[in-house]
């Protein structure tokens, strides 16, 4: 901010306000930064939550009846588990009398700990191919299910058909799931089961190269020897039947613990189990197999020799699942045998848990847990620690939609709600005030005094005074020029003179402020009743003889005026126009009746002069003078009324920035007055009366909820793009219908054109929003304790008479 220069060439100091003005924009730019922060965390957070849910990003499509000439015959006949060691895929079977029990979907918080209960019941290791979202969300069910000494897999991070997706997805899914069993276990894996897969003969040309590349990246692909179907829910006694191999054949099962209602699969389980092992059979991990074959490969060489002074097969087979690649992280597995062989990996990320051999060795000690969970690698470095920040990223999310979606329900009741109470009250208002009947008492007539407080308003002051020349009621006229630097003073003495206007005073001041300037009027006032205006308002011919009738009651302390926006043609103009009609003066109607109304306009209102001295006049407290005086109105005892017929024309802001600002001093100042005031809440009388109904309704209805109400539209957004489009935007227009028939009956009631309304879904898209920042941004100075003072708009002058903008 540059300092003025003076006639004489000479820098003045700045003023006060220039000083206070230069201190608030270096404090606003932060907070408007962190207002925006604030929504794009919560944009964040609805993704991330979306994302888990498959409704971000999702792909439903599922690959069938796809030729599979592109697959060789041995891998298509071959065993459910799928390698690629040294580049040549090969397949493992399950030895025979042994099932590895393999569960897909999970985790799920109400099945998958029943089937860890199980399993730990009957001591028999699992193998759970797990679905990364999954996992992020419950991480201590998979540790649980790791340190119980089961074995875990990914089955991708949102459960896609990985033959549809690109190589950076296929990419993205295995290694944000590698993230999140780092994140909950502190492990990641080398196996992998494909969504939607089955045996290895329903591998196609398009699932094929998607197997190739995880193998090249170290990954061992599992597939099922034996299908339970569970996830159709048959009945238990079809599951176990069709999980059960045929010929004592050894087999890769396949259950769900996740992706449904699983009662069934859960009743099934133990009697399986039972009738399994009574057949002879063991249970073993997919690590298991592996072991198991490479164990029997390298006893048949033995028996032959063959294995003599090379590397054996079954070595490699013992080996598969500690191969060179990336996938799970680093660590070297050993096979020993009476031949010799060795199978290494350098995987980024981690070592195998404990040393953790590949195999069992040839000495027929048996499994081990560590090897029951070779394909486990221990989580290290940036991997831990990212998955962990992802553990932590997805709690904060399930924790905050939950309450978010409570908040959006609630702002939604009370946004209805309000909306109904203001027709309903606003109706009844309307006809009260309105009947023939109705008076206030006897007609008051005695002159009052007009204090317009004025700093730089050389383009608006002409045109107030015009306006109050044409006033039906006797008036004195008092200009307070707070050391305006533009001439106003001079100005408003030659429009008073060129109009033969005799009762108007123009008194000058240093600049202290508008409540200095107001109450420096009230002083000099000289009559009992003061009406206070803008310097860029224009008063009706009638206004002033319709704002002071209500003091025809002795309880009316003060009276709030109609205020009108005059530049209304613009889109801004309209957008406030709008907002002028519906919302303040529908509410003052609803607040006049409930006899707590929370602020008389700036740009008119009435107030008798002795009760204004009473409460120490306009305080400089707060940014919102209009709203402490009136509270401390209604705390004095004083009864506030809305005058509807007493009608003004005030210049609305013309530009985005000007708009901002008045509106973050209106919302800022508003919660000061409220935080003054808010001894009132255990007043007795009048001043009880509005802080226990106008206080609260004043926080519900002009901080909570529209603090709150982006919700509804970050929700409608993320719901038309990701959800359901259709019904998304049938509920906006639902809304928006609501809204115009208030609107509508807003206008109807202050004989208002209707031609305006025709901005209100624009309104919605783009003013709102820019309201529900204000407000963040004032919610967020007032928690960081940060100060603003009175900041003057720029005037174009183009409210004129009222004759010029009655349309």
């Amino acid at each position: 901010m540059t300092s003025p220069t003076s006639s004489r060439g000479r820098r003045r100091a700045p003023t006060r306000i220039e000083r206070a003005a230069g201190r608030a924009a270096a404090l606003q730019k932060p907070r408007v930064i962190l207002a925006l922060l604030l929504l794009l965390a919560l944009t964040c957070v609805m993704l991330l939550d979306g994302y888990l849910r498959a409704e971000v990003g999702g792909d439903q499509r599922v690959r069938t009846g796809a030729s599979a000439g592109k697959v060789p015959d041995r891998i298509l006949n071959g065993g459910p588990i799928l390698t690629f060691r040294g580049g040549q895929a090969t397949t493992v079977s399950v030895p025979s009398k042994t099932i590895a029990l393999t569960f897909d979907d999970g985790p799920n918080p109400t099945w998958t700990p029943q089937v860890l209960k199980i399993l730990d019941q009957y001591d028999v290791p699992g193998t759970f191919f797990l679905v990364g979202s999954m996992v992020s969300r419950y991480p201590g069910i998979v540790k649980s299910m790791v340190e119980q000494g089961n074995e875990v897999g990914i089955h991708t991070f949102t459960h896609v058909d990985l033959s549809y997706q690109s190589d950076a997805r296929i990419n993205r899914e295995m290694q944000q799931t590698q993230l999140a069993l780092a994140g909950a276990a502190g492990i990641t894996t080398t196996l992998f089961r494909a969504p939607y897969s089955s045996e290895t003969d329903a591998i196609d040309n398009y699932s094929w190269p998607v197997y190739q590349k995880l193998g090249k990246e170290g990954y061992t692909s599992v597939f099922v020897d034996t299908d339970s179907d569970d996830w159709k829910k048959p009945g238990v006694s079809k599951i176990i039947k069709w999980a059960t191999p045929k010929k004592n054949k050894g087999a890769s099962v396949l259950f769900h613990d996740a992706g449904g209602e699983r009662s069934q699969t859960i009743k099934a389980l133990p009697t399986y189990i039972k009738k399994m092992k009574a057949k002879g059979y063991t249970f073993t991990t997919i690590s298991g197999v592996v072991e198991k074959q490479g164990a029997a490969s390298r006893a048949a060489a033995a028996s032959t020799g063959s294995t003599d002074g090379g590397t054996g097969t079954g070595v490699a087979e013992a080996g598969a699942l500690t191969g060179t690649g990336s996938a799970g992280g680093t660590g070297t597995g050993t096979g020993t045998g009476t031949g010799t062989g060795s199978g290494s990996g350098s995987q980024p990320g981690g070592t195998v848990p404990n040393g953790a051999s590949g195999g069992s060795g040839g000495n027929g000690t048996g499994t081990t847990v560590r090897s029951l969970q070779a394909a486990h690698r221990t989580a290290t470095g940036m991997t831990l620690y990212e998955g962990k920040a992802l553990i932590v990223a997805v709690a904060i999310a399930e924790w905050a939609l939950p309450v978010l979606s409570y908040l959006l329900l609630v702002v939604g009741i009370a946004v209805m709600g309000r909306f109904g109470m203001m027709l309903l009250i606003a109706r009844r208002h309307y006809r009260q005030r309105n009947k023939r009947r109705f008076s206030w008492g006897p007609t008051v007539t005695g002159p009052v005094s007009v204090i317009v407080p004025a700093y730089n308003e050389k383009e608006c002051i002409a045109n107030t005074l015009e306006s109050l020349a044409q006033s039906t009621h006797p008036i004195e006229i008092l200009v307070v020029d707070d050391g305006s630097t533009d001439g106003t003073s001079e100005i408003a003495r030659a429009a008073a003179d060129k109009l033969g206007m005799t009762n108007v005073r123009v008194l000058r001041q240093e600049n202290a402020g508008k409540p200095a300037a107001l109450n420096n009027g009230v002083r000099n006032a000289s009559y009992d009743i003061v009406i206070m205006m803008d310097g860029d308002t224009v008063f009706e011919p009638d206004a002033v003889h319709q704002l002071v009738q209500p003091f025809a009651d002795p309880e009316v302390g003060a009276v709030a005026g109609n205020a009108k926006v005059g530049n209304r043609n613009t889109i801004i103009g309209a957008w406030q126009h709008i907002e002028y009609v519906m919302g303040f003066n529908l509410d003052r109607r609803m607040y006049d009746l409930l006899r707590c109304m929370p602020t008389i306009p700036g740009a008119i209102g009435a107030f008798r002069r002795d009760a204004v001295l009473q409460v120490g006049g306009m305080s400089e407290d707060t940014l919102a003078e209009d709203t402490d005086i009136t509270i401390a109105m209604h705390r004095a005892g004083w009864r506030v009324v809305y005058q509807e017929h007493a009608k003004a024309w005030t210049e609305a802001p013309g530009s985005l920035k000007q708009l901002w600002s008045q509106r973050y001093r209106w919302s800022y100042g508003t919660m000061q007055a409220l935080w003054k005031h808010r001894k009132s809440l255990t007043d007795k009388g009048p001043s009880g009366r509005f802080g226990r109904v106008g206080m609260p309704l004043v926080v519900l209805f002009q901080i909570v909820t529209p603090v709150f109400a982006p919700l509804i539209d970050v929700f409608t957004v993320y719901s038309m793009i990701f959800v359901d489009f259709e019904a998304a935007l049938l509920a906006w227009l639902a809304v928006l219908g609501i809204q115009l028939a208030c609107a509508a009956y807003a206008f109807r009631l202050d004989r208002e054109q209707y031609r305006y309304l025709l901005m209100m879904p624009l309104q919605q898209l783009a003013y709102r929003q820019m309201m529900y920042l204000v407000l963040i941004h004032s919610c967020i100075t007032a928690l960081t304790g940060g100060r603003l003072r009175w900041q003057k708009l720029k005037r174009t002058g183009e409210v004129g008479t009222p004759a010029g903008v009655s349309g």
